[in-house]
This record gives structure tokens, sequence and C-alpha cells, in this order.
């Protein structure tokens, strides 16, 4: 599937989605937020699909809302209306049960920086920047940045981030614990793409329950978290057979003799 403003190539079990608006730092119009809900629900109904990678066309990843659809005022141009379409981005991105890798190739701001903190992991290029504008454009943050930037860098931090709309470098945010690596440009997109390799050759059911089973229990006090670990587990069990788990050892083995040569 792909629109002049969005690419989605699919190869194997990982999909790499990009924004496709360089010219405007691939800032989010209506027509692309349309274009990713759409991508997303897609992607999530493909079988065959296990893992996504996110990341934007030009020297940007995505430089937030387009500010000028947004002075308009049109219907839509918030990204909050329900009423219109594509204005559900957020859930259909939330809603796809595998990994989620934001390969971040430049400026992430605002509402491009919620959108990198919705995927399940980070790698970022040397040049990628990450900034939050929200109180110097003037609204709040309504896709999550307000509460998992806390979560991800301590919430001093994230005020400082917030409060000042100053830039976090790459090497910084690497620092912080906000994004997994960094990487030089022309080793992002095959690196996340090897990440998003080793991903997929899991037991896709349990790929996908093993993420649900982490943002789930991120949610719960620990005590709580860990009964529902253990209940999780108890009723994932009784659907795999000694036979099975016996069929997978050596493959895990042989992987793991692998990874020691390295």
């Amino acid at each position: 599937m792909s629109s002049s403003v969005l690419l989605v190539e699919k190869s194997d079990a990982v999909a790499t989605v990009t924004l496709n608006r360089p010219d405007a730092m691939n800032a989010f119009s209506a027509e692309l937020r349309l274009a990713l809900r759409d991508a997303f629900r897609d992607l999530q109904a493909d079988p065959n699909i296990l893992v996504a990678i996110v990341t934007g066309a030009g020297r940007a990843f995505c430089a937030g809302m387009d500010l000028k659809e947004l002075s308009s005022g049109g219907a839509g141009a918030s990204g909050f209306d329900r009423s219109v379409a594509g204005q559900d981005m957020d859930e259909a991105i939330a809603s796809f049960e595998g990994p989620i890798i934001a390969a971040v190739n430049g400026h992430a701001v605002t509402a491009g920086f919620e959108l990198a903190l919705a995927c399940d992991l980070i790698i970022a290029s040397t040049q990628a920047k990450f900034a939050d504008t929200h109180a110097r454009v003037g609204i709040l943050p309504g896709w999550g940045l307000s509460q998992k930037l806390p979560r991800l860098i301590g919430i001093a931090r994230a005020k400082e981030i917030s409060f000042t709309g100053n830039t976090v470098t790459a090497a910084q945010a690497c620092e912080w614990g906000l994004v997994n690596r960094v990487v030089a440009p022309e080793e992002l997109l095959p690196t996340c793409k090897k990440i998003a390799a080793e991903m997929a050759s899991c037991v896709p059911a349990i790929l996908r329950g093993y993420k649900r089973l982490i943002d789930t229990g991120y949610g719960m006090p620990l005590p709580e978290a860990l009964r529902y670990e253990k209940a999780t587990a108890i009723e994932s069990a009784k659907q795999i057979s000694a036979a099975t788990i016996a069929a997978r050892r050596e493959g895990v083995f042989a992987r793991g003799r692998e990874q020691t040569k390295k």
C-alpha cells in the first residue's frame, strides 16, 4: 500500500512505513494522518506482517503537525476531531499487535516526537533531534507525550524538554534512555531491518502476546502486574505441547551458539 504522502514496503514479515512529505519535513497533514491510519489498519489485518518500521523521507522524521493547516481552523485540522477521517491515527498505531521500530533519521518534533514514542523502540541516526514545542505553539499534547516521556527518562528531564522546547540531540537522547541506540545515517535502516528480522524470527503469537504482556503490565502496580504475568503465562502454557517445545529447542540452542561466537 502506498500513497503520495506515505510509502509502505512489505518484505517477508517486516513492513517499512515511510512518511513522504520531505518538502514539509513530513509534517502531519490531515491526508498523511489518514494514510498512516489506513496503513496500520492494513498491517494489523495482514497475518504475514509481524514487525513494522516507521521512518521519514528526506532530512526529517516528522516535524509535527502541519502548522499552516492547523492555523486554517478547518475541520480536522487539530487532529483531535474524531468525527473527521484520520483523527484516530494514534489508535490505529496502538492497535498494531506487533513491535514497531522508530527509525528516527532527523527532526522528531512535537507530534513527530509523539509518533516516535508511539513505537516500541527508537533507533536514532546521529542526525536525529527531538523537541517538544507544544508549550510554544500553545497547545497541549494528546497523543501520549506528557505521559510516556516522564516514564522513559524521568519526570524532571521530561519537564525540562517540554517546558523549554529545546532540542535534544541523538547523543543526549541515548544518554537519557530515550533511544535504544544511535547509528550512522547510512546504517539506520539496515540496523532497524536487522532488528526487525530478528524479532520476526520469534514465534508469532508469542511475539504479539509478549508485547501485550509488557504494555498491559507496565500500567499496573508491580504486585498486580506480577499476578497478571503469572496468570497469562499459565494460560499460554496450556496452549503449547511438550513436543512443540522440543521441536523448537535445537533452533534456540543453535542461535545461542551463533550469538556466542560474535
